[in-house]
């Protein structure tokens, strides 16, 4: 009876802390929710899981390296007064905060389901874009949303899948990547809906066609975005509920390399851990964002940049940083379908999401924010989505298509360099 009795006292500490331990990829969400329901009623085990959580989204990851610089800006902000450092340092600061995020949404998706996870990945998956645009159009600079959001579809589409193209061209340069051509096929067709959106109250603009002048513009711009919103809702339905079959990837990879994925997959951190963080990242990046589109018009004169260069190519950069690490990532391990996702699922959200989004909230706020790019943005973004449609009607990819992106973008980016706002000289 006593290797019985010891046998019987000890099983629950085994369970408890050796389980996981032995079997981490079978009991991973076993772990985390027997951690987390014991953790309400032992002071200690809270206190660790805690710091275990602070540990997880704040140290863990080497891109928090980067964090020090948001506090940096602020005491720059009162210290100094210098925009330019101001900005720079804000710049910096958000790129960890922007991943976080990101992580953070991955986690609580993994606990919601496909449906309520792809809703959560459409808000959070470009908040900083969206906070940022927010901001900015509280303090009236209509202009500054209008080019941070273009520059994010154009970072997106051009350098982003670029980058992930010619990466993945590289390492697997025996063979022609392949993806799904469907899929592409209908982001495609949504991001042509979105130009098709900015371009006819800019037509109207430009050819002095308006009904009722300066009214009707705006008008146009509030229906048409009304209707990318329930064109965007749509979109959703068909692809997580109607249509899901067309968007599983080319060869069932991850079926195929389900036990392989297991660990990587598994949440590290629990549900209502997950919400906290998102609350405190957003609030952070919120505070963050502040201080970085004050700093932008002095950023302007101390560095001799124009504010259409900042905010096209200097902004979306940052904001898309971490989405372009994973697009990377994803190509290198042959995961093309994944990457088109993140860049150009962006591109699709930015555009019939985000943008309209912008046009709603200013519409609360009494803010004229429409849909009015200019001609210049307009025509630039036009090509662009004509550009990456052509390079994505085949279904595959290699390092001279991706090579061929980059390079457009650097022809994009230089055109934003020379060129003079014509909204801002007025």
């Amino acid at each position: 009876m006593g290797p019985n009795e010891k046998t019987d006292l000890e099983l629950p500490e085994d369970t408890i802390v050796g389980s996981p331990l032995a079997t981490r990829k079978t009991h991973t969400f076993d772990h985390i929710g027997s951690f987390a329901t014991v953790a309400q009623y032992t002071p200690g085990r809270t206190r660790n899981r805690i710091l275990m959580s602070i540990y997880i989204v704040l140290i863990k990851a080497k891109i928090n390296v980067l964090l020090p610089f948001g506090p940096l800006a602020i005491m720059l902000h009162y210290l100094t007064g210098k925009h330019g450092w101001v900005f720079f340092f804000s710049l910096i600061g958000i790129i960890p905060l922007a991943e976080r995020l990101g992580y953070a949404t991955e986690q609580l998706a993994s606990y919601t389901g496909p449906t309520v996870g792809g809703l959560l990945n459409a808000t959070f998956g470009n908040a900083t874009e969206m906070i940022i645009s927010i901001y900015a159009l509280n303090n009236g600079m209509i202009r500054v949303v209008q080019q941070s959001l273009l520059g994010s579809i154009l970072s997106n589409m051009l350098l982003v899948l670029g980058c992930a193209f010619f990466t993945g061209g590289i390492v697997h340069c025996n063979k022609d990547q392949v993806f799904n051509k469907a899929a592409a096929v209908v982001n495609s067709g949504l991001l042509l809906m979105a130009v098709m959106g900015l371009m006819f109250p800019a037509v109207l603009h430009f050819t002095h066609s308006e009904l009722h002048y300066g009214r009707s513009e705006l008008a146009l711009s509030r229906f048409s975005s009304c209707i990318m919103l329930v064109a965007y809702a749509g979109y959703l339905f068909f692809q997580l509920k109607s249509q899901h079959e067309l968007y599983k990837p080319i060869g069932e990879e991850e079926v195929a390399n389900e036990n392989d994925s297991d660990d990587e997959d598994a949440p590290e951190i629990t549900q209502w851990e997950a919400i906290s963080w998102l609350a405190v990242l957003t609030v952070w990046v919120s505070i963050l964002s502040g201080y970085l589109v004050d700093a932008i018009q002095g950023a302007s004169e101390s560095m001799n940049m124009p504010v259409a260069f900042i905010s096209v190519i200097l902004l979306p950069i940052v904001g898309n940083a971490a989405e372009h690490a994973s697009a990377i990532m994803f190509a290198m391990k042959d995961k093309l379908d994944i990457t088109l996702g993140v860049a150009i699922g962006s591109s699709t959200q930015i555009s019939m999401f985000v943008i309209p989004f912008c046009v709603v909230v200013g519409w609360i706020m009494g803010r004229q924010m429409d849909l009015n790019f200019q001609l210049f943005e307009t025509a630039t973004l036009f090509i662009t989505v004509l550009v990456v449609a052509f390079m994505l009607q085949e279904g595959t990819a290699n390092y001279f298509k991706g090579l061929m992106l980059i390079l457009c973008y650097l022809i994009v980016a230089a055109s934003f360099f020379v060129h003079i706002d014509p909204v801002a000289s007025d």
